[in-house]
C-alpha cells in the first residue's frame, strides 16, 4: 500500500462525517437525494450518509478515501478504487435507473483507478488541494499498476471539468442523466480518463 506523506493521510471511521459532506458536494446533492430514500424513521440522510462512510465495505467507504487536513482538520478529500480490467458483462436491469448511465461510463474504463469523489471544503478552495488530491490518485493508481484513472462528472460542472483536464484527463464518453426527481442543471454524465 502506497505511503503517505502529511498533508495526506488515509481515513478513519472518525472522518465519517467529513467524506459525507464532501461526497455529497462532489455529487452535486446526489448522494443526499439518495440517502433520503434509505433512511429509516428516525434516521436522518445525514446519518444514512455518515453510516455509509464509516462502514467497512462497499465503494463509499474510508477505506477507500484519502483526506488532506489543512489548519487542524479535513480540508479536502478523495475516494477511489480500482476497477477490474476485464468485467464481467453487466446487467443493467439489477440497477436503479437513476445509475444505469454511470455504471455503463465505469464500464467502459475498465483497468483504471477511478476516482468517486474528489471535494474541497468551499473555503478551502483555490489552495491547489483538488490538484494534489489528483496527483495523490495517480500515485494510487501507479503502485496498484493500473492503465490510467477515471471520473465521471456533470456536463454543468464546468470548474471540475476544467480541473480535470489541465491535469490530462481527455473525454471518453457520455450517457444523458436519469434525474427520478432530483435536481441539477446537468443534463450529461461526462466520463473523463487520463492513461498513465
Amino acid at each position: 500500500m502506497l505511503e503517505l506523506q502529511p498533508p495526506y493521510r488515509r481515513a478513519v471511521p472518525g472522518d465519517a462525517k467529513a467524506l459525507a459532506e464532501l461526497g455529497n458536494m462532489a455529487g452535486d446533492g446526489m448522494p443526499l437525494y439518495i440517502w433520503s430514500g434509505m433512511a429509516e424513521p428516525g434516521q436522518s440522510p445525514w446519518d444514512v450518509g455518515r453510516a455509509r462512510a464509516g462502514r467497512e465495505t462497499g465503494s463509499f467507504s474510508y477505506r477507500n478515501a484519502v483526506v488532506l487536513e489543512h489548519d487542524e482538520g479535513v480540508a479536502a478529500c478523495l475516494i477511489g478504487y480500482p476497477l477490474e480490467n476485464d468485467p464481467a458483462p453487466a446487467d443493467y436491469s439489477d440497477i436503479p435507473p437513476m445509475f444505469v448511465p454511470l455504471q455503463q461510463l465505469e464500464d467502459m474504463a475498465p483497468g483504471t483507478w477511478y476516482v468517486n469523489v474528489l471535494a474541497t471544503y468551499p473555503e478551502q478552495r483555490g489552495k491547489g488541494f483538488g490538484r494534489g488530491l489528483l496527483e495523490v490518485a495517480e500515485a494510487i493508481a501507479a503502485d496498484l499498476g493500473k492503465s490510467g484513472l477515471s471520473i465521471i462528472v456533470s456536463d454543468a460542472n464546468a470548474g471540475a471539468r476544467r480541473l480535470y483536464e489541465r491535469q490530462g484527463y481527455i473525454e471518453k464518453a457520455k450517457r444523458p442523466m436519469v434525474k427520478n426527481g432530483w435536481r441539477n442543471r446537468g443534463a450529461n454524465w461526462v466520463l473523463l480518463v487520463k492513461n498513465l
